[in-house]
């Protein structure tokens, strides 16, 4: 991810900017121009460019980079006035360095079109819904077990549970709708509610580094939005752990089953028997991989063909494009809601003399009143599309150099 650079640094790099003339890039409509900066940067940044750049204006922003000992810094910088090659514009807020895209995006060219699909099948399913999106391979986890034989993998699970557990309960939420606590929370958010003592707090963090476990914080958010007041919030607590133990039990964990973004029920598991050793994470680590054979093996035996959705192409608006990805923006709507990170997509690019096939994956998005944000990256396209790609959208063919310079901090 780009890490912002801190202000000390920052007025460090504007300063060699000046001092030492560095190069600074800048992409457009296919050309690269290079600019210098004039005078040093305080409130406003001065630049000259090589040549007068086609199309830009004042009030627009121009993504600008350099390269510093190796390091690829970004920034963005607005202008406020343009004479000939001249260009006075707003001193950056941030520059950035450890880039995670692979290379410099510039703006989508006029004559470039972008369908999208869904890869793979999509449903629209009663269940409760989270904005998360749940992959469904499943290719290392299956390796003894049969997906088709639903009951037998149930079985399966509920036997491997007897040596950890007192007592297992399996929930579809098709049958039940959450009603508990713990049940709505684990279906609002996807994550796994643990608690290895009743007697000790809840988690204060995740270990996990795509987050699973529902914390102490997470918890409190919880119990804001239901209507418990702040300062109630320490006390009712208290009291739903006091619960659990007063039913004798001492070791607690509810594992979501998560089918694309929806929950469709979940595994709860707990101890009873005082002095048995209690849950960790193995545990639910284990649990979590019979969660997700047990989605799969759901949907192998069709059930959830009922909501499954027709295939259809979409366009959406492509704001800015590299050889390693675009962003792009839709209009708010239900298939803008589907668009979650990790997706996949299906991404034909259209240009007049060559069209691309490639699939994407949305790593992240945003939202304004009116339009979805989506940002993705490039999961599998052919070298000679890739060539063809950088040298539509930059205007040259891709050379060792451009590789070194365009490609950030991957």
């Amino acid at each position: 991810m780009a890490t912002p650079i801190k202000r000390i640094e920052k007025d460090f790099l504007l300063k060699v900017l000046y001092d030492e003339q560095l190069p600074v890039m800048y992409l457009r409509n296919r050309t690269e121009y290079v600019l210098h900066v004039e005078k040093p940067t305080r409130t406003e940044m001065y630049l000259i460019c090589d040549r007068p750049i086609s199309g830009i204006k004042a009030n627009k922003r121009m993504e600008l980079m350099f390269d510093y000992h190796g390091q690829v810094i970004i920034f963005s910088v607005l202008v406020t006035l343009i004479k000939d090659e001249h260009i006075i514009a707003e001193a950056p807020e941030f520059l950035y360095k450890n880039l995670a895209r692979s290379f410099s995006r510039v703006q989508s060219p006029p004559d470039l079109t972008v369908q999208f699909s869904f890869s793979g099948d999509r449903y629209s399913l009663s269940f409760p819904k989270i904005q998360d999106y749940e992959s469904e391979n499943v290719s290392g986890l299956i390796q003894n077990v049969n997906p088709q034989d639903l009951q037998g993998l149930i079985g399966q699970m509920a036997q491997w549970i007897k040596d950890y557990a007192d007592g297992y309960k399996l929930i579809i939420f098709k049958d039940q709708k959450p009603s508990s606590t713990e049940e709505r929370i684990v279906a609002e958010t996807g994550k796994s509610l643990f608690l290895a003592n009743t007697q000790s707090n809840l988690p204060r963090t995740d270990p996990y580094p795509k987050k699973r476990i529902i914390t102490e914080d997470m918890f409190r958010r919880y119990l804001e939005s239901t209507g418990v007041s702040p300062q109630y919030i320490d006390e009712a607590i208290v009291r739903f752990l006091k619960s659990k133990f007063d039913k004798q039990i001492y070791s607690d964990a509810w594992i979501p089953i998560l089918f694309q973004e929806y929950v469709i029920g979940y595994i709860h598991v707990w101890i009873s028997k005082e002095g048995k050793a209690p849950f960790d994470y193995a545990l639910t680590d284990t649990l979590y991989q019979f969660a997700k054979v047990l989605a799969y093996s759901l949907k192998m035996n069709g059930y959830f063909d009922s909501g499954l959705i027709k295939e259809e192409r979409f366009e959406g608006r492509v704001i800015d494009i590299s050889v390693s990805g675009l962003l792009f923006v839709y209009p708010n709507s239900n298939l803008s809601v589907a668009l979650l990170p990790d997706s996949e997509l299906a991404i034909k690019l259209i240009t007049p003399k060559r069209s691309i096939s490639a699939s994407a994956r949305i790593v992240r998005r945003y939202k304004d009143s009116s339009m979805g944000y989506f940002g993705c990256r490039f999961l599998d396209m052919l070298p000679e599309d890739m060539r063809f790609l950088f040298e539509f959208i930059y205007g040259k063919p891709l050379l060792d150099q451009d590789v070194n310079f365009l490609a950030g901090q991957v």
